[in-house]
C-alpha cells in the first residue's frame, strides 16, 4: 500500500483566521491515483488546529467568538511571563492561542472512497491559525490503493 505525503502552506492573517483547505487536499488526492484509503491531515504548530465542520461565514465568526470566550487574550497566563523564560526576542504573548488550540484538534483523518474525499454534504476540512499572521504548514499523508 503506497503512502504519499505533501506539505501545504497557508499564509494567515491577524488574530484567529480559519481556512477551508479541502480544495488543496482534493487536488493532492487527484494527483496520487489513490482510489480507496485515507488522508491524514496534521497541523504542525502549537497554536494552530484542525476541525471538520461547515465552511459557512457566519458560523466561522461564531467559532471565533466562542474561542475568544474560552481563552480571552487579556486574561493573565503564566506562559506570558516572558521575563521568566528563555525566549526569542520576537516571542509573542500567546498563551491564549495555545489554550484555544487544545480545545480543537491537531489532526483529522478523512476516508477516501472511489478517488474522492468521503466528506458529508456540508463538511469541510478547516485549518485554524490562532496566533497570526504567519506562514503555516499542514502535513498531508495519503495511504491506500
Amino acid at each position: 500500500m503506497p503512502i504519499i505525503h505533501k506539505i501545504i502552506e497557508v499564509e494567515t492573517s491577524e488574530g484567529i483566521s480559519i481556512f477551508n483547505i479541502t480544495p488543496q487536499i482534493g487536488k493532492f488526492l487527484q494527483h496520487t491515483g489513490i482510489k480507496n484509503g485515507q488522508v491524514l491531515v496534521f497541523s504542525r504548530h502549537t497554536t494552530t488546529a484542525l476541525a471538520i465542520n461547515e465552511n459557512e461565514e457566519r458560523l466561522l465568526e461564531d467559532v471565533k467568538v466562542y474561542l475568544r470566550k474560552l481563552a480571552p487574550e487579556t486574561d493573565k497566563y503564566l506562559h506570558n511571563d516572558l521575563h521568566l523564560r528563555v525566549v526569542p526576542e520576537d516571542e509573542p504573548m500567546n498563551a491564549h492561542s495555545h489554550l484555544m488550540s487544545m480545545m480543537l484538534s491537531t489532526s483529522e483523518v478523512v476516508p477516501i472512497v472511489d478517488g474522492k474525499l468521503a466528506l458529508g454534504t456540508w463538511q469541510s476540512v478547516l485549518f485554524f491559525d490562532l496566533d497570526g499572521p504567519r506562514k503555516r504548514t499542514v502535513f498531508l499523508q495519503i495511504s491506500g490503493e
